[in-house]
């Protein structure tokens, strides 16, 4: 799934373009409406939280050592599909299957338990997703606990994964990068509004496509990006907090996953485990060349 089938490429965002690119102009809306057409998701159940003070803890046991993690009650949905799956049994045998130097190790895919050394892992899931639970106190600091999703194009909600998981290890970054960042995201934000417009559209897209009415396609189009514009101009914009500029300047991160993907807890012991598992040495689709297993995960009473 995520980080590959469920990719990490933060959303696929379609590339703005200029009132004489009438081909590309086109294109845009039926990309659009090809991947709409695909989209499909499911929420997974969740409990009331009857003590919002005291963390859930979870001991991950891998075969490079343990790793606590404490999951947020602020993000119940994800807090308690996490303490499920983990009294089920369903992250036991899986693979840390992607890992990435300077940004995170993904696990959680249940196709790894059995999968030989070949295989392409990443698809694997439990039949449903759970609902974005984005919280801005909490961002994609080192150490942080989050839930890997499908791309934008065919998940515009952002539903998380039902089980799978990444660990942030990241990297530090100046402030003028951050700054960079900040508009690199508000560059975006115009992009991500026009998709929200254009699935709302689906049908009349759908039937100028069959029609071949390339005229009503181009015609729509400008109306959405002018609404996109204006929408975009009312919106307060994306910018980094002090907390958060003070993490990525010290301790690190990955910053540009702020606010697409759910995080749902942090590491509170074993960081020396997780960096040993950043540090293996990887193959095809950043999978461990020799695996690092879940052995179990333990919800700590």
């Amino acid at each position: 799934m995520i980080l590959g089938k469920i990719s990490f490429a933060i959303s696929l965002h379609l590339e703005m373009i200029t009132p004489n690119d009438k081909e590309m102009k086109t294109n845009k809306l039926l990309i659009i409406a090809v991947f709409a057409a695909m989209l499909a998701a499911c929420g997974a159940g969740s409990k009331k939280s009857t003590d919002m003070e005291k963390r859930t803890q979870v001991k991950i046991e891998t075969t490079l050592g343990n790793i606590v993690v404490e999951l947020y009650n602020e993000t119940p949905k994800h807090r308690d599909n996490f303490i499920k799956l983990a009294k089920e049994g369903v992250y036991d045998s899986t693979l840390f299957h992607r890992v990435i130097k300077a940004f995170m190790i993904q696990a959680g895919d249940p196709d790894s338990k059995t999968a030989n050394d070949t295989a392409q892992l990443g698809g694997g899931d439990v039949g449903y997703t759970v609902p974005a639970e984005f919280v801005p106190q909490f961002f994609h600091k080192k150490g942080a606990l989050a839930a890997a999703r499908m791309g934008d194009d065919v998940n515009p909600e952002r539903a998380s994964s039902g089980c799978q998981f990444y660990i942030v290890t990241g990297r530090k970054f100046s402030e003028s990068q951050l700054l960079n960042m900040e508009g690199q995201k508000n560059n975006n934000r115009i992009d991500e509004i026009f998709n929200e417009l254009a699935r709302k559209h689906m049908k009349e897209i759908y039937k100028m496509r069959k029609a071949n009415d390339e005229a009503g396609l181009m015609a729509l189009q400008d109306s959405l990006e002018a609404q996109a514009t204006a929408q975009y101009k009312k919106e307060e914009k994306f910018k980094f907090t002090p907390e958060q500029i003070a993490a990525y300047t010290t301790i690190g991160g990955a910053p540009h996953l702020d606010g697409a993907y759910t995080v749902f807890g942090q590491v509170l012991e074993g960081m020396d485990t997780v960096e040993k598992i950043e540090g293996t040495k990887t193959g095809k689709a950043d999978r461990p060349v020799e695996n690092v297993r879940i052995l179990k995960a333990t919800v700590l009473e």
